[in-house]
């Protein structure tokens, strides 16, 4: 037995502990570079055609809204006298004087509203408030959905129970009677409030506007809540969570350092395809005239607005409602696209 073992043991070299050769170098590279999570996303997102077009489209959208109103000769409240209801591309009296006498005039793109303001400017603002508010109530969703959500799976059993409980009751709450409730009950607080130093900005936005922000908070979290939960019961069996508790780590830090972290691919996606939802629903409120306060505009209201004068205007009315289905499908379309990238079920 002694002298089989002796004839198996493998006899060594000094030559096998001497440095490799550049030849054997070559062997063991690799042939394919390892690609991470985010690299690996970004490059099958460049992919999508659609999802690069709705990209680009949304950042057309941005500067248009963000950055041009910055160089453009009109205001969107200043009213011209003696320019209401122009038609596109169409001068009133006096600017054919000024252009006549050899001063320049800048052309109204859309024409104007029946105040005489430059319908473009007014437009560009609206989407630029749009957007505020889509971006400003996704992140309010983001931040305590995901808490909510994440917390109720990490503890589980009872915890979980009364919280989703909880999330069952706010979905039968209906959310416009709540802003009709909270626009009213905060009207007087909000009004005495915004008389004092610093709280001016509350008369510009108006009561209905912080309404509709209150309750982004306390109802349409929701969703994103369930869906975090869904992810987080899925991790916290992980290896790497029971190594975190091994070491002490508390549950808080666990959360966010482990869970949350491991999530942020799908927390993207749900994120991007709530941007939409929140746009429409502010427009849809704006339309009802529950949104802005004026004379700030908003693409909802702007549509409001120029239901009125559809038979002799209808342009007033097509422009903000195809800017609202452009910036919706384009969002979504975008969602799409970073759902495919970034889920790995559907990587092959």
């Amino acid at each position: 037995m002694k002298s089989n073992s002796i004839t198996l043991q493998k006899k060594w070299n000094p030559e096998d502990f001497l440095p490799a050769t550049e030849e054997e170098k070559e062997n063991l590279i690799v042939l394919r570079e390892s690609v991470g999570f985010w690299r690996d996303g970004l490059r099958r997102l460049r992919r999508n055609k659609v999802a690069m077009v709705s990209l680009i489209v949304i950042v057309l959208i941005m500067i248009c809204s963000f950055i041009v109103p910055m160089f453009y000769p009109y205001s969107y409240k200043t009213q011209l006298k003696g320019s209401e209801n122009l038609r596109p591309m169409e001068y009133s009296e006096m600017e054919k004087e000024l252009m006549n006498s050899g001063e320049k005039v800048f052309p109204h793109i859309l024409g104007t509203d029946k105040l005489g303001r430059d319908y473009a400017i007014r437009i560009m603002m609206g989407s630029r408030i749009s957007l505020l508010v889509g971006l400003i109530a996704t992140a309010i969703i983001l931040i305590i959905g995901s808490i909510y959500g994440a917390v109720a799976a990490f503890f589980g059993g009872k915890v979980d129970l009364i919280m989703m409980r909880i999330v069952d009751i706010i979905y039968t709450i209906p959310d416009i009677l709540l802003i009709v409730l909270l626009s009213f009950a905060l009207k007087s607080p909000l009004n005495a409030l915004a008389q004092l130093p610093g709280f001016r900005w509350i008369q510009t936005i108006g009561v209905n506007l912080i309404s509709i922000f209150i309750v982004f908070a306390l109802l349409y979290w929701v969703g994103m809540a369930r869906m975090v939960r869904s992810q987080v019961l899925m991790l916290k069996e992980s290896e790497y969570v029971t190594a975190a508790r091994a070491l002490g780590a508390s549950s808080s830090r666990i959360i966010r350092k482990h869970l949350l972290t491991n999530c942020i691919g799908t927390l993207i996606v749900t994120t991007t395809l709530q941007i939409p939802s929140s746009i429409f629903t502010e427009s849809f409120l704006s339309f009802l005239g529950l949104g802005v306060a004026v004379p700030l505009p908003s693409l909802g209201s702007l549509a409001s607005d120029a239901i009125n004068g559809l038979n002799t205007y209808p342009y007033l009315l097509f422009a903000p409602s195809l800017l609202i289905s452009l910036i919706i499908l384009s969002f979504n379309l975008l969602g799409d696209g970073l759902r495919d990238a970034f889920d790995p079920k559907l990587k092959h």
